[in-house]
């Protein structure tokens, strides 16, 4: 009858140790994906991608209040992306923010109001505050 137990059998013993081998396998690949991660993380990245996300925003109002830009405010955010997107994951973050700030903000604003013109103009303020600290901290 002990026999007929799971983990005493030899296949009991063979399922046991695949187990605690995926397990140890599934330890290994997070590991190695947070050390990824981690090599892939600036000190300045919150900055960074709040910069990002402004100019998500900052497109998408421009666009609704008749800036006519086109596709500059996109285009820096390309400039940056290929300038500090060093891995698949940053590039995908940083376009992530800057399409939040775009999403976040066209469910706001469906005509340009004088709310969207203030808005605007803090985030240009905000943005400008932002890029000249990340200057500033360059080596």
């Amino acid at each position: 009858m002990a026999n007929d137990h799971p983990f005493v059998t030899g296949a009991g013993r063979d399922r046991r140790k695949w187990f605690s081998l995926a397990l140890l396998v599934m330890a290994l690949l997070a590991r190695q994906s947070a050390d990824v991660r981690a090599a892939d993380v600036k000190p300045y990245d919150e900055r960074l991608f709040r910069l990002t996300e402004i100019l998500g925003a900052v497109h998408y109002l421009r666009e609704l209040c008749g800036g006519n830009d086109g596709q500059m405010w996109r285009d820096r955010v390309r400039e940056l992306t290929e300038a500090e997107g060093s891995s698949a994951l940053r590039r995908a973050r940083l376009t992530a923010r800057f399409n939040q700030g775009y999403t976040s903000f066209s469910r706001t604003y469906k005509t340009c109001t004088p709310s969207a013109q203030t808005t605007v103009s803090r985030f240009m303020a905000e943005g400008a505050q932002i890029s000249e600290a990340l200057i500033r901290s360059l080596p």
